[in-house]
């Protein structure tokens, strides 16, 4: 990176932290994966029809499910979820931890497992294109379905380092060393 580039700046856009998640079914009968993980790039870029852009880190589980769906579930988290709720999904491996047994799952329009505990807003998303950045993956959208699940305020990045004290992952798109 370079020198006159303070990354930690990115922490002041304004956008919040989200839960992707994604279930892949199986035809032989197995029982369904659904994997999850907290990202905080999301954002609309077309009104009509809606769509979404997310940035999901290529090493996430939840990233190559996604790619094998073709669709995803993004939860928008509000400002009740506690650090223990968030490590859950963003601290944690899909592949060594179901990260939603033991907590409330609803089940999308297109069949992708999301959590209502701790969100405000949940959206079911076809991905139209995806688009190669590196490290992580760009999936271009369309919003399918669409729904309030609380009147709690969105959980903002701000609000989650500031207030909640929480450290950003390696695996984010925001990671800074120096954090």
């Amino acid at each position: 990176m370079a020198e006159n580039v303070d990354s930690t700046v990115m922490f002041k856009q304004t956008y919040g932290l989200y839960i992707v998640s994604s279930t892949l079914k199986d035809s032989a009968g197995n029982e369904p994966f659904s994997a999850g993980c907290i990202i905080n790039t999301a954002t609309q870029v077309t009104s009509n029809p809606i769509q979404i852009t997310i940035a999901c880190n290529n090493e996430n589980e939840t990233c190559k499910v996604i790619k094998q769906t073709g669709r995803f579930a993004l939860s928008i988290l509000d400002q009740t979820a506690d650090m223990v709720f968030i490590g859950r999904f963003g601290f944690r491996s899909s592949l060594d931890f179901n990260k939603f047994e033991g907590i409330e799952t609803a089940t999308d329009s297109l069949g992708d497992v999301y959590t209502p505990e701790h969100s405000c807003g949940v959206m079911a998303c076809k991905v139209e294109q995806v688009i190669d950045a590196g490290t992580h993956s760009i999936f271009l959208a369309r919003v399918e379905a669409a729904k309030h699940l609380s009147s709690q305020k969105p959980l903002t990045y701000d609000y989650y380092h500031n207030v909640l004290k929480g450290k950003t992952p390696p695996k984010a798109s925001s990671y800074s060393a120096s954090e």
